[in-house]
């Protein structure tokens, strides 16, 4: 397997943890705080799982580094941007197109929805943003 493709497949891995993190947070905190606000904060947590899965076990960087911080750090802000605002419009715009599908017109499905968009919207940047430019070796 060549070292993208193991990347890749770690990647998921890791994400898959991250993911599961953020979705616990999400839920619970969404049945008491703003919805907004529980993603954020749901997403953060994931983020911490996916620094340390993605340094060490995806990228395999041992070396300490506060740029390479910063970098993760940066690349999370503009993911942690679109994550929210992608769940926040696919809140906004699912109900209408939902309300023609019967099984999934329920906010239930809308709020899953939203969140599967979000979390792949931000799992694109986050694979290329770590590949090319965080954890890209030397």
């Amino acid at each position: 397997m060549d070292k993208t493709k193991k990347e890749i497949s770690r990647f998921i891995l890791s994400g898959i943890l991250a993911v599961l993190t953020d979705t616990f947070v999400y839920y619970i905190l969404s049945h008491f705080i703003d919805l907004s606000l529980a993603k954020g904060i749901s997403f953060l947590t994931g983020t911490i799982t996916a620094y340390l899965m993605n340094k060490y076990y995806t990228f395999e960087q041992k070396r300490k580094s506060i740029k390479e911080v910063v970098k993760f750090l940066l690349l999370y802000l503009v993911s942690l941007t679109a994550n929210v605002g992608v769940n926040k419009t696919c809140l906004l715009i699912l109900p209408s197109a939902f309300s023609y599908i019967s099984f999934l017109n329920n906010f239930q499905a809308v709020k899953l929805f939203s969140f599967l968009c979000a979390t792949g919207t931000s799992t694109i940047i986050n694979f290329s943003g770590q590949k090319f430019w965080v954890f890209k070796g030397k």
